[in-house]
């Protein structure tokens, strides 16, 4: 008797069990339906960057920032303050030792980043990439521009400038994926549209506004047939402007530079830079910080994409570019 009460006891506290796991269950699942999709405060997203002072990162922030606002999650944003891959790979240590939600970074370096990129994964923290890839890592998308594709735009946009013909420079960052498919992306173009013109020289301008200024100078002098120079970042291309405006009368030059700056469209406005592409920089910050909440939820479905594979993301998303003029340059000036 006393066995058979056990029993009923063990059957009876085994259904209450199943009954209070299948309505937690059904809570948790309709909770998103409740609430929408609502995190929690103590929730923690970080975003990592190099050269953390840059005005560039002012507008990818922005719109990490707009996403915690959405989702009721706390963000933070951290970064390397030099251009400094050792620095940025201990930035990314120190915020995996925190254990957040989840990371985005922009890498300063493709190769270099890899194993803090999925040190973090080994984790558990979901990793995102934005603006400026890590392709071998195992971080789960990549969120950016597509790079070969705005060398390409540059290119056009240089070919008519020049009416198809003439001498042109590359100032850039060498070994910076992002940078190094812009590169590409522009070569490629003037070799096979437009034969009349000739890339005499691809230079690094380290990322620097004095340094740019003065390589611009140098391949000034020694192309002084030189028409055109495609910058591949902000600050080279203030340093290619300054190049320009100290330079002597009748060596006309015309820039396309890269991203929004003040600086950049100040020299726009006033005829320096002839163009600037424009990167849509908050949709990277916003769609990123998206894109983690799902992850860090398990909200996300297979990829249509991944050949089998269950990836819960899309590997790649463009988030887009436009080419800023002097006709339409009052439109990006911060509002």
């Amino acid at each position: 008797m006393k066995k058979m009460l056990l029993v009923y006891i063990l059957l009876i506290s085994a259904f209450a069990l199943y009954v209070l796991r299948f309505e937690y269950t059904s809570q948790v699942n309709s909770s998103w339906e409740d609430r929408g999709l609502r995190g929690d405060i103590g929730e923690t997203y970080i975003m990592i960057t190099f050269q953390s002072g840059l005005e560039y990162w002012k507008s990818p922030l922005k719109g990490f920032e707009d996403a915690g606002d959405a989702l009721g999650v706390t963000v933070e944003y951290r970064g390397a303050t030099r251009y400094d891959a050792k620095e940025q790979t201990t930035v990314i240590e120190q915020a995996i030792a925190r254990k957040p939600a989840g990371i985005a970074i922009s890498a300063i370096d493709p190769q270099s980043l890899i194993p803090a990129i999925n040190k973090a994964i080994d984790a558990d923290i979901p990793v995102v990439l934005f603006d400026a890839d890590a392709p071998g890592s195992r971080a789960y998308s990549f969120l950016g521009t597509d790079n070969y594709k705005a060398g390409v735009t540059a290119a056009d946009k240089m070919a008519e400038l020049l009416g198809r013909e003439g001498e042109v420079a590359v100032l850039t960052l060498p070994g910076q994926q992002n940078h190094e498919d812009r590169t590409k992306g522009f070569r490629d173009t003037i070799q096979q549209r437009y034969p009349s013109i000739q890339v005499v020289e691809v230079a690094d301008g380290h990322g620097d506004t004095r340094i740019s200024r003065d390589e611009t100078l140098r391949m000034m002098k020694a192309h002084p047939k030189l028409a055109g120079i495609f910058v591949t970042e902000a600050t080279g291309g203030a340093g290619a402007g300054e190049a320009v405006q100290n330079a002597e009368e009748g060596h006309d030059l015309h820039i396309i530079s890269f991203d929004t700056n003040k600086v950049t469209l100040d020299m726009i406005k006033g005829g320096t830079i002839s163009a600037t592409i424009a990167q849509g920089t908050w949709n990277m910050g916003y769609w990123s910080l998206q894109y983690l909440f799902h992850l860090h939820h398990q909200l996300t479905v297979p990829s249509p994409s991944s050949s089998g594979e269950n990836a819960p993301l899309p590997e790649r998303v463009d988030t887009g570019i436009s080419v800023v003029t002097r006709s339409n340059v009052d439109d990006y000036y911060a509002k």
